[in-house]
């Protein structure tokens, strides 16, 4: 079952209440930024008098996923792209692969790992319930149901007021196709959208490329990365054994 989101921005009044219930849901700390950033998962933006909803996209090929090479950013059966931290060496190819720039790294953390929407999949969509940011959501601006549920409201919607929305569902076919989608008045490019996105898989444009590269091309990148993670790994451990020498110190 491939669920996702819709949101109207026709509907949408600005309140951000989906960015403080995100906060919440997701035991975030600090402040709702005026940006999305690795604790900020969602925010409402301002574009041309139209209050913008941001959030992961959800892609249907996820490019991030398919760049992580150990498998820390996954597709679940319910079509969310979520996380495991436990997992992540901190590279950061996601946060540079993604064609809508959503991943945050967190540079202020000593053992930094990266956030981003995961659609509420282990509290909520496991356990049968939506994502929290659209069960508060006051208007209805965002909705929640399959995704093909969702383009057949889309249309549906578009097509009995032609004169209120654009004809465009934006995630319908960008990247791919996402599993979050939009609905709107305005053109997309005027509202910060990232325009001129490839209808086709990303990670599959990018495996197409990669089969032109020589293989000791890829074997050295491959050794480049091993010495980076393990010199990485070194730093931490060392920053790690010098906080507990501190905290002894305290001790005593």
């Amino acid at each position: 079952m491939n669920v996702g989101i819709l949101t109207d921005l026709t509907r949408c009044i600005g309140c951000g209440a989906c960015a403080v219930i995100c906060k919440q849901t997701n035991e975030l700390r600090g402040e709702i930024g005026t940006k999305l950033d690795a604790y900020t998962w969602t925010i409402v933006e301002q574009h041309d008098g139209v209050f913008v909803r941001r959030q992961c996209m959800h892609c249907e090929d996820p490019t991030c996923a398919s760049v992580c090479p150990v498998g820390a950013l996954y597709k679940t059966k319910f079509g969310a792209v979520t996380y495991d931290s436990s997992k992540c060496i901190g590279c950061r190819y996601c946060v540079m692969a993604c064609p809508f720039d959503i991943p945050k790294y967190q540079w202020d953390s000593p053992v930094p790992i990266v956030g981003k929407c995961i659609m509420c999949t282990e509290k909520r969509l496991s356990r049968g319930r939506q994502p929290a940011c659209t069960e508060v959501c006051p208007t209805g601006a965002t909705i929640f149901g399959t995704r093909s549920a969702l383009l057949k409201e889309a249309r549906r919607r578009i097509d009995e007021s032609p004169e209120r929305y654009i004809r465009h569902i934006y995630g319908e076919r960008e990247a791919g196709g996402t599993s979050v989608l939009y609905i709107s008045a305005v053109a997309f490019d005027r509202l910060g959208f990232k325009a001129g996105l490839r209808p086709d898989s990303y990670p599959e444009l990018t495996w197409r490329i990669l089969e032109t590269i020589p293989p000791v091309v890829g074997v050295g990148g491959a050794a480049l990365f091993g010495l980076m993670w393990v010199i990485n790994r070194r730093i931490e451990m060392k920053h790690r054994r010098l906080a507990e020498e501190l905290e002894e110190e305290d001790e005593e």
